[in-house]
């Protein structure tokens, strides 16, 4: 049975849009070291629409020239929640349909290895919601930006987690593992 691991960039007030924010600091080897182990772990992807339309046209050309995360992304299985989406593009993946959390642990329970799940902030938040998440992995930036989609949205159950890793990296940013407790 595999876990699901959802890994984010964020910023200090919880902002997981669309990470351009980011690119005043640099992507360090021990950064890409951290997702590269998170990714090495999982044997497939879960992802929600609006992720998937943006990574299959960012990753779907790169070889591991232009970047060594390009095999993980182009060979793995992708799935994908969405109501809206009824054909694949991006090879490798096939759509789930509407969210449910019924087929989310059907899935979970049929892969070995983990489910890496990237961005997907309305995916991840029902995911939460409904305890699916095994593992949390923040790469939170040194910086806020007042509005955007957030991880944690007003209203949203409260929870509580468990550190299970922690990194400070020399360009500021953080890592950090967490795990929700039952």
């Amino acid at each position: 049975m595999g876990e699901i691991h959802v890994h984010e960039f964020m910023t200090l007030d919880g902002v997981v849009d669309e990470p351009t924010w980011s690119l005043p600091y640099p992507f360090l080897p021990e950064m890409e070291a951290t997702i590269g182990a998170i990714c090495d772990r999982s044997s497939a992807i879960l992802l929600g629409r609006v992720t998937y339309e943006m990574f299959a046209p960012a990753w779907s050309t790169r070889t591991v020239e232009d970047d060594p995360g390009a095999p993980f992304f182009n060979e793995t299985p992708k799935h994908v929640v969405s109501a809206t989406l009824t054909e694949a593009t991006w090879r490798n993946s096939r759509i789930l349909g509407p969210y449910d959390p019924e087929a989310i642990r059907r899935l979970k329970a049929q892969t070995d290895g983990d489910l890496y799940v990237s961005g997907s902030v309305t995916l991840v938040r029902a995911l939460l919601a409904d305890g699916l998440v095994d593992a949390l992995h923040l790469l939170v930036y040194p910086l806020t930006r007042g509005s955007g989609a957030r991880l944690f949205a007003d209203g949203d159950v409260a929870a509580t987690f468990t550190r299970t890793a922690v990194e400070a990296y020399p360009n500021g940013v953080t890592y950090l593992a967490l795990r929700p407790q039952a």
